[in-house]
């Protein structure tokens, strides 16, 4: 918890407007946590960096976990909770293909898709 304030106020207060994260960091001394989401590493006596997205029914959504030299994307993960956030909005009857962002087309799933999604990519989903 320690390296936590220190990053927060060191690094962090720097980094955004407003300064600090707004959301609490979580401080996992014996590893609990980390051992039930399978990212303790024994040997060492630490976590693997690592990032859940946690549905409000308690369902992880998607996860990445990274050695500590890589770092993370906080874009990407907003953009990805967007996504997930849409998907739940319209209870599956709309999905976000790869690189999605708020505004842009969506895919309506079903059988008429299958093998077409090539066909609304090129016209309407080309990349940024």
């Amino acid at each position: 918890m320690f390296v936590h304030k220190v990053w927060n106020d060191k690094e962090l207060s720097k980094m955004g407007k407003g300064g600090g994260i707004p959301y609490p960091m979580l401080s996992d001394a014996g590893g609990k946590v980390g051992s039930v989401y399978g990212v303790y590493d024994d040997n060492a006596g630490v976590e693997t960096r690592g990032r859940f997205l946690i549905d409000p029914d308690g369902i992880i959504q998607g996860y990445e976990v990274l050695t500590p030299p890589v770092g993370r994307n906080v874009e990407e993960t907003i953009r990805q909770i967007q996504a997930f956030q849409l998907v739940r909005k319209s209870k599956g009857t709309e999905a976000t293909p790869s690189g999605w962002k708020p505004g842009k087309m969506t895919l309506k799933p079903g059988p008429d898709l299958v093998g077409k999604v090539w066909e609304s990519w090129k016209t309407d989903m080309a990349f940024d």
